[in-house]
C-alpha cells in the first residue's frame, strides 16, 4: 500500500469525499447482455458466474483488506462496490447478490444499460442503498440505436427516468468516438432535460470494439470535445469522467496548474489500475480493468491481498520507470499516467501488447 501514498493518487474525486483513499471493486456479475453495443469491450466467450455463497467470501476478504490496510498505514478508505454486466438485471438474483455486500461501509454503484429498470427496480435499488446509477447513452435516439440497438434509447432515458424518481443520482454516460462526437450538445440537452449528470469515457477498441479502431477520436479532436465539454458546466451541467487526460486538462483549466507546477499532488483521477482499486469478472477473474483484460489470478484460488501486494503487471503499473515514451517522462505522471486500457489496445493492433505503452489520445503538453 505504500505506493499508493507515493502516487499521492485518490483516484477519481467526483462520487467520493477528497481527503480519502479510494479503493473500488468493479464487479461483473454476469456477462450476459440483452444488446449488441457495437463498440462494447465484451468478446462474446460467455463465462460462469459465482453464486452468491461465494460472493459473501469474496466481500469478506475486501472488508478485511482494507481494515487491515486502514490499520497498518493510517490510511482513510472511501471504499466502494460498482455492480454491472454484461447487463446486471439479467441476474435473476442481483438483489440477492447485493445484499452480500451490504452493512460493510461501502457505497454501492450500478452500471447499466438501462433497458430494464422500471419503477420496481428502481425502488429495489433504493432500498438497497444505491448512491449512483450510470446509464448509457450515445446521442439522440438515431445515433444511439444505431451503436447499440433499434428501440433501446428509449428504454434506457425511461429507465433513467425511473432511478431519478426514486431518487438516485444518475449519470448519463457516452462513450465519445467518430460515431457520436458531432452530437454533444444533444447529449448536454438530454442530461439536462433528463436531471442527471453527463459522463464521459472514450472507446477503447478491445473486444466487439476491435471493428471501430477507426472511430477513434484523434488527440486534437478529443481535445477540442473536452474544452466544448468543460464549458457546459459553466451552464449548469455537471460533466464527470474517470478519463485521466480529462482530469487533468480539466485541473488545469480550473486553474490548479496555472503556475507550471507538477499536478502529481493533487487527487485529479489518473488511472486507477492497479492503483485505487480491481475488477472481478463474473467467474471469479482478476483483472486491473475490465478494459484492460490481463487476468492477475482468479478469486476462487487466489488471494485478493496476495494479488494486490505481489501481481508483477499490478507493480509495473505503479513503477513509472516501467512506463515508455512521453508518459514515462511526463511531470504529471503520478496524477495521470494515462489511460491503460486504451494504450494496450492500440499497442496490440500493433502487435506488441503493451499496457505500459504511450496513451496515443493524449493530447497535454508534454512537460519536465
Amino acid at each position: 500500500m505504500k505506493e499508493l501514498k507515493e502516487l499521492g493518487v485518490a483516484g477519481s474525486a467526483t462520487l467520493k469525499e477528497q481527503n480519502k483513499q479510494d479503493f473500488f471493486i468493479q464487479w461483473h456479475l454476469t456477462e450476459r447482455c440483452n444488446l449488441r453495443c457495437r463498440h462494447c469491450y465484451q468478446t462474446d466467450r460467455g463465462s460462469g458466474e459465482l453464486p452468491r455463497a461465494e460472493i459473501r467470501e469474496v466481500a469478506d476478504e475486501v472488508s478485511e483488506l482494507l481494515e487491515d490496510w486502514a490499520e497498518t498505514y493510517g490510511i482513510v478508505f472511501s471504499p466502494s462496490f460498482t455492480i454491472t454486466g454484461g447487463e446486471p438485471f439479467l441476474r435473476a438474483d442481483l438483489f440477492e447478490c447485493v445484499s452480500e455486500l451490504e452493512g460493510r461501509g461501502f457505497e454501492l454503484y450500478l452500471l447499466s444499460n438501462g433497458t430494464l429498470i422500471d419503477r420496481e427496480k428502481a425502488k429495489l435499488l433504493k432500498e438497497h442503498g444505491f448512491r449512483g446509477v450510470q446509464i448509457s447513452i450515445e446521442g439522440p435516439e438515431p445515433v444511439h440505436d444505431a451503436i447499440r440497438g433499434h428501440g433501446s434509447f428509449r428504454k434506457a432515458m425511461a429507465g433513467a427516468a425511473q432511478v431519478i424518481s426514486a431518487g438516485i443520482p444518475v449519470t448519463l454516460n457516452v462513450t465519445l468516438s467518430k460515431l457520436n462526437s458531432d452530437y454533444l450538445g444533444d447529449l448536454a440537452r438530454l442530461a439536462s432535460g433528463a436531471g442527471a449528470r453527463l459522463g464521459l469515457s472514450r472507446l477503447v477498441p478491445s473486444g466487439r470494439g476491435k471493428a471501430l479502431a477507426d472511430a477513434m477520436l484523434s488527440p486534437l479532436e478529443l481535445r477540442d470535445l473536452y474544452r466544448k465539454a468543460f464549458a457546459l458546466e459553466k451552464e449548469g451541467l455537471e460533466i464527470v469522467t474517470g478519463d485521466p487526460i480529462a482530469s487533468q486538462m480539466k485541473a488545469q483549466s480550473d486553474g490548479d496548474h496555472s503556475s507550471g507546477e507538477s499536478l502529481s499532488h493533487l487527487p485529479a483521477g489518473g488511472c486507477a489500475a492497479g492503483v485505487s482499486g480491481l475488477t472481478l469478472l463474473p467467474d471469479g477473474t482478476i483483472t486491473p480493468c475490465r478494459r484492460l483484460p490481463i487476468p492477475l489470478g482468479n478469486v476462487r484460488k487466489d488471494s485478493l491481498r496476495e494479488v494486490w501486494s505481489l501481481s508483477p503487471v499490478l507493480a509495473r503499473l505503479r513503477q513509472r520507470a516501467a512506463y515508455s515514451g512521453k508518459c514515462r517522462i511526463c511531470s504529471r505522471w503520478s496524477g495521470c499516467r494515462g489511460c491503460r486500457a486504451v494504450a494496450y489496445a492500440m499497442s496490440e493492433g500493433r502487435g506488441e501488447d503493451d499496457y505500459l505503452a504511450d496513451d496515443p489520445q493524449c493530447f497535454m503538453e508534454e512537460s519536465e
